[in-house]
């Protein structure tokens, strides 16, 4: 018979609890005011934003326009560069997760010689930062012709993509069990039939948390695209970047295009949430 807790206990349980969500309610508020803050200023006209504070809007509401995002949609700068960035973020994650998942299925099930040696070398390049690699890359890239294109871009972010994804898929692919393989297997699958129809289905919230993962690092990144873009293949963070030395008289595009570089990664990771805990979950259970 379980011995129910005292009253003291519950309401030291109850307490504590409700501190814990209000610290946590309060943190939210905090993080969200100056996106919300973003978004306002984004349906203000330049005058408006000259002369009073974004938070005016809720006792003047007639401040509210949609003439900056009308007037972004017309730039021809900025709509390049959101199309550069989409050219860029949807191959680079797409390329990180396929090429991943592949060679973290052969690290972990497929016994191959060197294969533990070859999974050393990868752990090893995790330690490697970028900015090591800018000047040797941007040489290569002279020579073969890929400086100040997207697809140079892609592949910089593929590659150093890659080892933080096989490592974190290969451990996530060696927790399945091995019966499954094995049954697998005595069906007379192949391993790609395996890759496929087992380790894909089950893997699916690791999967899923790589490539939130990738795409918010490639979408927000600026120092890559600001190597090896040029004006013609910049991405939305360059872009925005350049803005800013104009503060003031293009405010009426900055606050919008700022706003949808942000939103535009959050629809992403809502949309792959449900996926994304599951991953954290199976990883704090198998830890």
């Amino acid at each position: 018979m379980t011995r129910k807790p005292a009253p003291a206990a519950r309401i030291v349980g109850w307490l504590s609890s409700g501190i814990l969500q209000a610290v946590l309610l309060l943190v939210g508020v905090l993080w969200l005011i100056p996106t919300l803050g973003l978004f306002v200023s984004s349906l203000r006209t330049p005058v408006d934003i000259s002369d009073s504070g974004w938070w005016t809007v809720f006792t003047h509401p007639s401040q509210i326009t949609l003439s900056d995002y009308i007037n972004l949609f017309h730039d021809q700068g900025m709509m390049q560069s959101l199309v550069n960035t989409v050219l860029i973020t949807v191959p680079a994650t797409l390329g990180v997760v396929v090429l991943a998942s592949l060679a973290a299925y052969a690290f972990a099930w497929i016994d191959f010689p060197g294969r533990d040696w070859l999974f050393v070398a990868v752990i090893g390049l995790l330690v490697v930062p970028v900015q090591v690699a800018l000047i040797p890359v941007a040489k290569m890239y002279k020579y073969t012709h890929l400086f100040g294109s997207i697809t140079g871009v892609v592949l910089f972010h593929i590659g150093f993509g890659l080892p933080f994804a096989i490592f974190l898929l290969r451990n996530f692919f060696a927790g399945i069990p091995r019966e499954l393989l094995e049954a697998a297997r005595m069906e007379g699958g192949s391993e790609w039939v395996i890759f496929r129809k087992v380790i894909v289905p089950l893997g699916m919230p690791a999967i899923a948390s790589l490539t939130i993962f990738q795409f918010l690092w490639v979408w927000n990144d600026m120092l890559v695209a600001l190597v090896f873009s040029d004006t013609n293949t910049q991405p939305l963070t360059v872009e925005l970047q350049g803005q800013m030395r104009q503060f003031g008289s293009n405010i009426d595009i900055l606050a919008p295009g700022a706003f949808l570089s942000l939103v535009i990664p959050l629809i992403v990771f809502f949309s792959f949430q449900r996926y994304f805990v599951q991953g954290l979950m199976a990883g704090s259970m198998k830890g």
